[in-house]
């Protein structure tokens, strides 16, 4: 009988010392997410037929794609970020500047970085009109921080 209690209490000892974030359930560092409006009517979506997108240097994130959203990464290790948008082989360079704020999050999540002062710095002259930031501080990804107008 003392022995099933030598045994309960140890399982009982492992099972309430587990930590309840051993697991990573939320999101961490968010991307940033941008709508494509209509320059003629600014409150209609407008899909674009032949997207391409990178960071300057980098790969290509999408490759001629018929989208009217995206959501693309920032870096991490700088306080900016350059894209180039690409429609139907006329080239946009956008050049995104922010703070960095690492927030820990959990133990099994780690850190995540928010985005704050958001600004633009843009040689959009080519199919981009016009761009509106929505929001300034990038913390989620749940509606579009930025609005371009084509």
């Amino acid at each position: 009988m003392k022995k099933n209690y030598i045994i309960i209490f140890i399982f009982l000892f492992i099972f309430l010392s587990c930590e309840k974030d051993d697991i990573c359930v939320e999101t961490t560092t968010p991307n940033l997410i941008i709508k494509f409006y209509d320059n003629d009517n600014q409150t209609v979506a407008k899909q674009i037929t032949e997207l391409t997108v990178w960071a300057d240097s980098k790969d290509s994130i999408y490759i001629n794609k018929s989208l009217d959203s995206i959501a693309i990464p920032l870096n991490l290790n700088e306080n900016f970020t350059r894209y180039i948008i690409e429609n139907n082989t006329i080239k946009d360079t956008i050049k995104f500047i922010y703070n960095r704020n690492d927030i820990f999050v959990s133990r099994s999540c780690g850190y995540k970085t928010i985005f704050e002062n958001f600004q633009i710095e843009s040689n959009t002259t080519n199919w981009i009109k016009s761009i509106s930031i929505n929001n300034s501080t990038i913390d989620n990804e749940k509606a579009a921080h930025i609005y371009i107008f084509h």
